[in-house]
């Protein structure tokens, strides 16, 4: 099929979805109330709690939720397929993805802009608050760790993005100040702090950083560190400082880049090499459940809900803003995931060179996906996505070279946005853990957040001088990933349970990721057994068991609400 119709079938899908599902929720389910007062009026405090116009908080929001969780899960799932990864991503984003982030940040809104963990204890019960603070906790000590190697990683691919990435910091802390110092346009200045940020990218093709080995601390290792410095950094400071006008840039920057995408779409047109459907590749493991959890972001991604109701709910300036921010902010991920698809299946097929040897169409697609393994790399994920992306944009003349280098900045940017943003996350999470534990010493600002950096940071180097440590526990990411998502579901289907709110649109996702999730999980456990993997096998069935806990309390709940 020619990968036009597919991009724009999917567009005129999305739209029509926000303005019919997405209003209905907004109006019917969850309620909006245009002259409810939110919490960033209620506990303004200017550096967490800040009223901020739609549009910017739609650039923090989405450049949080996006990081490279679109491009990743997309990138691999297309192995099985084109056909299975694009219904998965049209339907878990409408009906399951969006749903999830909407409600997670109008339970927030209402709750004081808590997070959903927080809430879950007021809703369900006390235990099940320390419960899901646990598995919230694990979630971002992984992404933390992860997401830390993964930018070190497109540095070590991409060397040229370095500087652009680095030199973006000046830039939005600039930004910020004139916006919010000098009160001048933010979309007049983020549009030339743009234009600075690209300005950058040529400076970058120019002059790649490359890092040497550092003794027994590999280039890898180094960059990690330098990564959860500035997560430290950032995730303390006001949001206004840095956090906002620097996704603000990167939403530009993604803006550019989709239409870039839809253009070089649009002239080149290629057709989907990859096979339709493909479930007999070698090493890969059954489509269902994996598929489920191979694409988390660009469907339905429980990362989502702490950002939800974690930074966007104590920002968002009235609750009709949610509905865009949120709902609307899955749908564009949703699409970006679709074009990303289209990249690996299609743009892949222009030309792929291996060895001196160039390949083109369904070969193509065959060098770069021979078998699970040779797929299952993050470089190979990055590569598929970024060579796919670059052919067909330079359907429109521009240089190759600096093509990729901004594909590379695009990656390495919208991964350094979700590393701080995590991390601002589990600075929230320990402090709530910590007032729970009666410990509020270790819940302020930079006790929470050293507490959050050091465990990412011994994850990190727990292998050794690589700092490459969190990827071992990578095979129990997309699992305990997905099992958030489908526990902020069931969260807030109690919360609409107990205003006598018909819970059907959020129990049918809620259900279908806990079993998807909780099979699995199951396979990965089977998997760690087998091979001896005592760590993952004993960290997954803790998991479970919390898991579990948690949804038998919810069930008590519901049930109890039913018969009264």
């Amino acid at each position: 099929m020619n990968s036009l119709i597919i991009a724009a079938g999917a567009a005129i899908l999305y739209i029509i979805a926000y303005h019919t599902y997405g209003r209905f929720l907004g109006r019917r389910i969850f309620k909006v109330d245009p002259h409810a007062k939110c919490p960033s009026e209620t506990h303004r405090d200017g550096i967490d709690f800040v009223a901020t116009d739609k549009l910017v908080l739609f650039g923090h929001h989405f450049t949080s939720i996006a990081g490279t969780g679109p491009i990743v899960g997309p990138a691999i799932a297309i192995i099985w397929g084109w056909v299975p990864a694009l219904i998965w991503i049209l339907i878990g984003s409408v009906f399951m993805g969006a749903v999830h982030d909407f409600g997670s940040m109008m339970i927030s809104l209402r709750h004081e802009g808590r997070t959903i963990g927080d809430i879950a204890g007021t809703i369900i019960n006390p235990r099940v608050k320390s419960l899901f603070m646990l598995i919230i906790f694990f979630a971002l000590w992984l992404v933390i760790a992860i997401f830390g190697v993964v930018i070190a990683a497109v540095f070590a691919i991409f060397p040229e993005s370095v500087i652009p990435v680095w030199l973006q910091l000046p830039i939005a802390i600039w930004l910020g100040f004139m916006v919010y110092k000098k009160g001048k346009s933010h979309i007049t200045y983020g549009i030339i702090a743009t234009i600075l940020m690209y300005a950058t990218i040529v400076i970058g093709a120019r002059f790649p950083i490359i890092l040497p080995d550092l003794g027994s601390l590999s280039n890898v290792g180094i960059w990690v560190i330098a990564l959860l410095i500035y997560a430290y950094v950032a995730s303390t400071l006001p949001v206004t400082v840095l956090l906002q006008p620097r996704d603000y840039i990167n939403a530009f920057q993604l803006c550019i880049a989709m239409v870039l995408l839809f253009l070089g779409i649009l002239v080149t047109h290629p057709p989907m090499v990859a096979p339709a459907t493909n479930f007999a590749v070698e090493g890969a493991p059954s489509l269902i459940p994996l598929l489920f959890i191979t694409v988390a972001c660009g469907a339905i991604s429980g990362f989502h809900c702490l950002v939800s109701s974690g930074t966007s709910s104590k920002q968002c300036d009235q609750e009709t803003s949610a509905q865009p921010i949120s709902y609307g902010g899955m749908l564009l991920e949703g699409m970006l995931a679709i074009i990303v698809s289209i990249a690996c299946g299609a743009g892949i097929g222009l030309g792929l060179e291996k060895d001196g040897t160039v390949f083109q169409g369904l070969e193509a697609f065959n060098q770069q996906y021979a078998s699970w393994s040779s797929a299952g790399g993050l470089a190979a994920k990055i590569d598929a996505f970024v060579i796919g992306s670059s052919n067909m944009i330079a359907g429109l003349g521009l240089p190759k070279g600096v093509i990729l280098t901004l594909m590379g900045v695009f990656v390495a940017s919208f991964a350094a946005t979700t590393l701080d943003t995590a991390t601002r996350l589990q600075r929230y999470i320990i402090s709530e853990i910590a007032e729970t534990c009666n410990v509020p010493a270790l819940g302020k600002k930079h006790p929470a957040t050293f507490i959050a950096v050091a465990t990412a940071l011994l994850l990190a180097f727990s292998s050794g001088g690589d700092g490459k440590g969190a990827l071992s526990l990578w095979p129990l990411f997309g699992a305990v990933n997905q099992l958030l998502g489908g526990l902020a579901l069931l969260v807030i289907t109690v919360w609409l349970a107990r205003k006598k709110i018909n819970i059907i649109y959020t129990a049918l996702p809620m259900v279908f990721m806990i079993v998807m999730t909780t099979w699995a999980m199951k396979i990965n456990l089977v998997s760690f057994f087998a091979g001896g993997n005592w760590l993952l096998f004993g960290i997954g069935i803790l998991i479970t068991i919390l898991q579990l806990w948690m949804i038998l309390e919810g069930i008590i709940v519901l049930a109890r609400l039913k018969r009264n």
